[in-house]
């Protein structure tokens, strides 16, 4: 499916203000740029980075005052397929060595607090791709999208009392549920174009059956 994002942001920066813009798609083997186009003021220099492992891009650039940021691309993103509930977990001497870091407990995703009460509400379910897609009607069942309920500081913990946020509070959940099933899970911010209104959208991927899954813990966006 070939898919014409943009993302038009205002700043107003003090002077000299040093930044790391993280708006371009990703180079990634479930996608490809077929064109892009990115807009900056007059006479800002950038320092364009190379795509790291996941395909995620970014530039560098000093900017002051009031600054618009424009960007634009066509991106061919395939035919994404679904999660199945048949998609196998790699037991950990499988799993590639870039995998590993996110198995670990992290700032927003304090895995290591839900051992316990992951495992024994999806752990019975003999593959991963199960376990996954019971965390995700779990997550749909017991937590309300309601805006303005979390700041910058709210992690998966308080996600999982208040039972309440918006998609990134619901991926850190999800990611956290899934580490604790032992399933490597990381967090992708997307553009949802089917998002009412398309925008930038949190959501989060696991590894499973050999490869990387996109998956929507808001299901306010197909992932396809």
């Amino acid at each position: 499916m070939q898919l014409n994002v943009r993302a038009d942001l205002l700043f107003d920066f003090p002077a000299g203000t040093q930044a790391i813009v993280s708006v371009q798609a990703a180079h990634s083997p479930d996608q490809t740029v077929l064109s892009e186009q990115l807009w900056l003021p007059p006479g800002i220099d950038i320092l364009q980075d190379l795509a790291d492992e996941r395909g995620e891009r970014r530039f560098r650039a000093s900017f002051s005052g009031e600054t618009r940021i424009t960007y634009e691309a066509l991106v061919d993103n395939g035919q994404r397929i679904a999660l199945p509930a048949s998609a196998r977990k790699a037991d950990w001497m499988s799993l590639p060595q870039n995998a590993l870091q996110y198995l670990t407990p992290s700032r927003y995703c304090p895995s290591d607090r839900f051992l316990l009460f992951a495992n024994r509400e999806f752990g019975g379910h003999s593959d991963g791709g199960a376990q996954v897609l019971a965390v995700l009607d779990w997550i749909h069942t017991h937590v309300a999208y309601i805006a303005g309920v979390s700041d910058v500081e709210t992690t998966a913990e308080h996600t999982f009392v208040d039972r309440a946020g918006v998609c990134r509070d619901f991926s850190h959940l999800g990611i956290t549920l899934c580490r604790a099933l032992g399933i490597p899970a990381r967090a992708v911010s997307a553009y949802a174009w089917k998002l009412e209104p398309p925008d930038f959208h949190a959501v989060f991927a696991v590894y499973l059956d050999g490869g990387w899954w996109l998956v929507d813990p808001t299901r306010l966006a197909p992932v396809e």
